[in-house]
């Protein structure tokens, strides 16, 4: 009996020094300091320092920003577009910038018709326009900056010049660009080792791009713009037989926009307005809306079908209505009315899956991501990239940076809203997003392409349906789509959804692309959330990503550290 009783005790004790299963594979950061959460770990921690040192939220966000574009040049660098919402912990504001660039003036469908092409082209001159990057980190400096702008940008100035080791997942997608980079004699140059992508842990340096930073950080957006880097980039669109003039550089600038947003089962969630595709997420999470939580559960087939089927309702809005505003009618109050919810809900058939899927008349009214949050609770979403791998496949010359290749979401017919014009700014599938209810304030977002919008709306669903915090919500297994357009029934599923769901999915008429465990087609994102009650800080990073969410030494140990650096 004895014997027994101890035993019992020994199990009892076992069970109470075990967690409970979760279906998360990472815990989350929390902290009262602040945190920096991107797709790899030396970004985060070079914005994790400037945050150390008294950096603002932004400032460790730009500084992030600039060091993966060091380290992930396939996905952002100073040749793309870049989104951002900052939120102000003291007075609660919301702030939107779109700093996404414009079409060369001379880049017309008659220009591009009298080459004999008949649609955009994915890669090459003719997709480049004039990126944001640049101008959208000065606009953001200038507003919420505290350190000051050329120490920004010396994390990644020291790895590009002193060299880093390349991480797994982004070492396979550079693998996978090599046979682009070689068309292009100077990405060829630069980004190639013995014409080969460097291996997983090998180490890379671009002293090229080194010096591009330096000439920015030295001289600000102006050098990027109108000085040296400008005219090395108008030179490189020159040699290619490019559109772009000086003109089209130096007039640029980003913009201030106001965000949109919606309601969901009490939280607000919001997104920036077109030209980017966020409007999408918030009209799927109304469609959402109109159903109850499936009982049982996220992976349910209820669940996962009502989910999939709001997704198509949404991005068929999104193909027929999405465009720069400055050159075309966007009905955003109207395709974010939850009256225009009740109505496409209504299409949805709860045994079939629609492969048809058409736009609705609503009435009149790829890429890095990463997020981080200050001592004070400021958080800044921010988001960037080249579109493409590699963008358009073109490096400035002497640079070392590709150029985005955004003008391939343009279209050449000239009755579509996304029609190709000169300094019209295409269709962006780059989306920061935030969300908030009550004490809880919440910066996250999830890159790649069309995976964008559906991929916020299962994670708020995650967060506000079945109260998963925020790294379990930013791992839980996802679908998407490779298109935003004639999406019909495909769709990608990751291998942890149940294959009994998955059969009844497929016995519903989806059409089941099945992934691995943590799939890249998935996106990868970063998740920060400040709760104003308790002061404290809480952040995810996506195991799809090599990367990782790391928090600032708290001010008095970094004084301490920084003092005992200067003993003889």
């Amino acid at each position: 009996m004895r014997v027994l009783l101890v035993l019992l005790l020994v199990i009892f004790a076992g069970a109470l020094a075990f967690p409970q299963d979760r279906t998360n594979a990472r815990s989350m950061v929390i902290s009262p300091y602040g945190i920096v959460a991107t797709s790899q770990v030396l970004a985060s921690q070079a914005g994790a320092e400037i945050l150390s040192h008294g950096g603002s939220a932004v400032d460790a966000a730009i500084a992030a920003n600039a060091t993966l574009g060091v380290m992930e040049p396939d996905m952002n660098g100073m040749g793309g577009d870049l989104f951002a919402i900052v939120w102000e912990a003291k007075t609660g504001k919301l702030y939107g910038l779109n700093a996404s660039g414009w079409a060369p003036k001379a880049l017309t469908i008659d220009y591009l018709k009298s080459k004999g092409l008949t649609e955009m082209p994915g890669s090459g001159i003719d997709t480049v326009t004039v990126s944001g990057a640049v101008a959208g980190w000065h606009q953001l400096h200038q507003r919420f900056g505290r350190t000051a702008w050329k120490d920004l940008f010396t994390p990644a100035i020291f790895y590009a010049q002193h060299g880093f080791a390349v991480q797994e997942l982004i070492g396979m997608d550079w693998r996978e660009s090599a046979a682009k980079l070689r068309k292009d004699p100077e990405s060829r140059r630069v980004f190639l080792i013995d014409d080969e992508a460097p291996r997983m842990g090998e180490i890379f340096k671009n002293p090229d791009v080194a010096k591009a930073l330096e000439i920015v950080a030295a001289g600000g957006p102006q050098a990027y713009y109108k000085g040296e880097i400008a005219k090395a980039i108008l030179s490189t669109s020159r040699e290619l037989g490019g559109t772009m003039t000086a003109e089209d550089l130096a007039d640029f600038s980003a913009e201030w926009v106001e965000p949109i947003s919606t309601t969901y089962r009490g939280w607000k969630v919001y997104e920036l307005p077109p030209n980017g595709q966020g409007m999408a997420a918030l009209e799927m999470l109304n469609i959402m809306e109109q159903f109850s939580p499936a009982k049982r559960g996220p992976l349910s087939v209820e669940e996962l079908h009502k989910r999939i089927e709001a997704m198509k309702l949404a991005y068929a809005d999104l193909a027929r209505y999405n465009a720069d505003p400055r050159f075309a009618k966007v009905p955003v109050g109207g395709l974010l009315s939850k009256d225009y919810a009740k109505q496409r809900a209504q299409l949805i058939d709860p045994q079939k899956a629609n492969c048809d899927t058409q736009a609705g008349i609503p009435p009149s009214s790829d890429t890095t991501y990463l997020t981080a949050v200050d001592r004070e609770g400021n958080i800044v979403s921010l988001i960037q990239s080249n579109y493409s791998s590699f963008g358009s496949g073109i490096t400035v010359r002497g640079m070392g940076f590709a150029l985005q290749n955004r003008g391939a979401l343009f279209m050449l017919d000239p009755g579509k809203p996304d029609a190709l014009a000169g300094r019209k700014r295409p269709f962006h599938t780059i989306i920061p997003a935030f969300m908030e209810k009550g004490d809880d304030h919440i910066g996250f977002g999830i890159m790649g392409g069309a995976n964008q919008p559906l991929a916020h709306a299962q994670f708020v669903s995650n967060v506000v349906d079945y109260g998963m915090n925020l790294q379990a919500a930013m791992e839980f297994p996802r679908f998407t789509v490779r298109s935003n357009f004639n999406i019909g029934c495909k769709i990608l599923i990751e291998d942890r959804v149940p294959a009994d769901v998955r059969q009844q999915l497929t016995s519903m008429g989806h059409q089941l692309e099945v992934r691995g465990d943590f799939s890249l087609f998935m996106g990868r994102g970063q998740a920060i959330d400040h709760n104003t009650k308790n002061g404290l800080n809480f952040a995810a990073s996506d195991a799809r990503t090599d990367g990782s969410a790391e928090p600032e030494l708290p001010p008095k140990l970094r004084q301490s550290l920084d003092s005992v650096s200067k003993q003889p």
